[in-house]
């Protein structure tokens, strides 16, 4: 049963990657293609609930030696770190203007996880940073928010969660990888981790947290990815 659980739960994430996946943005059959998004979605969430098990922990020293680094700008974006700001906003008690110094005083979390990307590979790092519910307590996300956008400064990525999965203790704003200060080829100064989803849902180089309460898109997505992308 757990065998069968996961390839029902991996067919459903790869339905909608298959074809735009090989380039194929669908033609004809674009309008059948987004039409099985919301009942693939269902599914996912049906096999794969947001608030489900934690994944799990990987032992220490389990890191890998080599960690791809992709962005979608023409070169790797950067920032200096010294005038970066997250703007937290949307459906907020308290909009929120945070700089690094910020999120490094607030409570941190330190997560040793497996990484999951759409083209196969996987990679095991250590992610320290700020929880995203602990950011939506910081602001007082109103609960009748219903989804997140994330934002970033690399040439207008971005991706939308739904709130569960976005507010799930292994979901965080990382500024550190591997016992160091995030580098740029990984989202510096601050990006979106956790592997509830396949890596492209994982924001890099992070600039805002909107708490809106609709479904929205995102960069991907938007080009016919899976929305929700559940692992």
């Amino acid at each position: 049963m757990p065998e069968r659980r996961e390839f029902l739960k991996r067919a459903a994430s790869m339905a909608a990657l298959a074809v735009t996946g090989c380039g194929w943005n669908g033609g004809p059959l674009w309008p059948l293609l987004r039409a099985w998004d919301r009942p693939n979605q269902w599914l996912q969430r049906a096999l794969a609930p947001p608030g489900g098990p934690r994944a799990r922990i990987e032992p220490p020293g389990s890191e890998s030696a080599a960690f791809p680094q992709y962005y979608v700008s023409p070169a790797m974006p950067r920032v200096d770190p010294r005038i970066w700001r997250l703007e937290v906003g949307g459906m907020v008690q308290r909009p929120l203007s945070l700089s690094l110094s910020d999120l490094a005083a607030m409570p941190r979390v330190t997560l040793r996880l497996r990484h999951y990307c759409i083209e196969g590979w996987t990679a095991v790092a250590s992610w320290t940073g700020v929880r995203v519910s602990e950011i939506a307590r910081a602001a007082g996300a109103d609960p009748a928010a219903g989804f997140v956008d994330f934002r970033s400064f690399d040439a207008g990525y971005w991706s939308s969660w739904d709130r569960e999965s976005a507010l799930h203790p292994q979901s965080m704003i990382a500024i550190g990888m591997n016992g160091s200060w995030l580098t740029p080829g990984h989202g510096a100064p601050a990006r979106l981790y956790s592997n509830l989803k396949y890596g492209y849902k994982s924001v890099k180089y992070l600039t805002g947290v909107r708490f809106v309460p609709e479904r929205t898109g995102g960069y991907w997505e938007d080009r016919g990815y899976d929305w929700y992308a559940s692992l």
